[in-house]
């Protein structure tokens, strides 16, 4: 991505997405009080986050006992009844279903390949489908300090130690026939990444005609195997990042607020919601709303347009999808495949 003299003016950058993560599977009800647990109270925390300013839903469903669903049924409720509650809300549904424990102490596993397939035959459809890059570990626990998940299921150590050992089994096979489904079906994939090599990963899918779409990510800094909160790690990934790449910045706990900040101001887009963080000011909890009502605070601060519905989804692209590896390439400001013969730079050159 390109800073020019004038990219920080807010009159030149995008309208700000705001990405919303309410549902937060890795904590129980009793963790907090804004864990929607009712098939109704999840649809109206919907409701009062996009009231807040959230365009972009990121959807986990929970049953009835309070456990995150893995069940293809629910989500199918939940969607249906979400198209009604907000149907100009973009809908991105959690690939990995939910990774919570089955019971105390088990081992927090994401699905498997074939299960995860059929987020792709989701009716009615989501916008999006999140997909991570690569077979990593996922240690939501190494950044978390015991004021991080005081009083919630967290602070349990056979919870700690299942989350700890937590990995994504997301390899080549996989990746590779999961966008062709998603693609099938006119879902876009929302790429999860956890660092440059993750992003070089689909720069190879995307010159290999493998996906042939926009590309909307979030970068995901959250330490436990993906890069650390820390600002160069960021900044290198937004370098590295084609000019038309649509980027969110994801981090964790109360790391969330001042990379969201930095993300405003670069006219970068921004995730909250108790998936990430419960906390406001050291020691008071900060609701998935408050979270959202923050960002629009901020972003009004610095005169920067906080997109609607409408706006969301045209910055995203949803629907688009190209016909072959060298219009993507384009589309997304990467430089073209090399040709035959071809030596040197591989320069964008003018229809």
């Amino acid at each position: 991505m390109q800073f020019l003299d004038d990219s920080l003016l807010p009159e030149n950058q995008q309208a700000l997405v705001i990405q919303v993560a309410p549902y937060g599977p890795e904590f129980l009800p009793g963790d907090s009080d804004d864990i929607p647990v009712t098939m109704a109270e999840q649809v109206q925390k919907a409701v009062d986050c996009w009231n807040a300013g959230a365009t972009v839903l990121h959807v986990h469903v929970r049953e009835a006992d309070g456990r995150g669903s893995k069940r293809i049924s629910m989500f199918n409720e939940m969607l249906a009844r979400l198209r009604d509650a907000v149907p100009d809300m973009l809908l991105q549904v959690g690939g990995s279903i939910s990774f919570a424990p089955e019971g105390e102490g088990n081992d927090a596993k994401w699905l498997n390949d074939d299960t995860r397939h059929m987020l792709a035959e989701l009716t009615p459809k989501p916008d999006q489908v999140t997909i991570a890059i690569n077979t990593n570990q996922m240690n939501i626990c190494e950044l978390l300090s015991a004021d991080d998940v005081a009083g919630t299921s967290l602070a349990q150590p056979e919870l700690q130690e299942a989350y700890r050992e937590m990995w994504i089994p997301s390899g080549p096979a996989f990746v590779a026939e999961h966008l062709k489904r998603l693609q099938a079906n006119g879902i876009q994939p929302h790429f999860m990444l956890a660092d440059v090599g993750q992003l070089e990963t689909v720069e190879r899918l995307i010159r290999r005609g493998v996906y042939t779409g926009p590309l909307v990510l979030n970068w995901v800094g959250i330490g436990g195997g993906a890069d650390g909160p820390n600002p160069r790690n960021m900044m290198e990934f937004v370098n590295r990042c084609p000019d038309n790449a649509v980027l969110t910045i994801e981090s964790i706990m109360r790391n969330v607020l001042p990379l969201n900040t930095m993300a405003i101001a670069m006219g970068l887009h921004v995730r909250v919601g108790i998936e990430d963080n419960l906390w406001g000011r050291k020691g008071e909890r900060m609701t998935s709303v408050q979270q959202v009502e923050q960002m629009v605070r901020i972003a009004r601060e610095l005169h920067r347009e906080v997109a609607t519905g409408a706006q969301a989804r045209a910055i995203y692209r949803i629907g688009e999808h190209y016909a072959s590896a060298d219009e993507t390439l384009a589309q997304l400001g990467y430089a073209p495949n090399r040709k035959p013969g071809t030596r040197g730079a591989t320069l964008r050159l003018a229809a």
